[in-house]
């Protein structure tokens, strides 16, 4: 099954869904994104809505495109919200990494925005 999302005028996802891959398989066999785009422009009788086809065991366009994403054209990536204020975005992975690495040991832990906020040492919270 192929999945794809719909984006709004910020490029945010709105909504996924799941396309069987005959719809989007040529007369050669290949699948091509533009024929689930056109299926789901006609289903939903929406001509210029934006869909970019996305990939749940992230073969392609490097992340999942679910809702609340955003698509980056540039990098023909889709990107989850930032999770928290401190967090940055690695370029190469276009994933949000936290500044300060998870620990290494084989604990649980939660991050907790307003310990790294009181004290940039501090963030990781064992579960417990």
């Amino acid at each position: 099954m192929a999945h794809f999302s719909k984006l709004d005028d910020n490029n945010v996802v709105t909504q996924v869904v799941v396309v069987n891959n005959e719809v989007i398989t040529d007369e050669n066999g290949v699948e091509q994104e533009q024929l689930g785009v056109d299926f789901l422009r006609n289903l939903y009788k929406e001509p210029n809505a934006a869909w970019k086809q996305t990939s749940y065991n992230l073969n392609f366009r490097i992340n999942f495109g679910g809702v609340g994403s955003t698509y980056d054209s540039e990098k023909d990536a889709f990107i989850a919200p930032q999770p928290f204020p401190s967090w940055s975005l690695n370029n190469s992975t276009c994933k949000w990494e936290p500044p300060i690495p998870y620990p290494s040991d084989s604990e649980r832990y939660v991050w907790v925005e307003e310990a790294y906020q009181a004290d940039n040492t501090k963030g990781w919270q064992l579960l417990g």
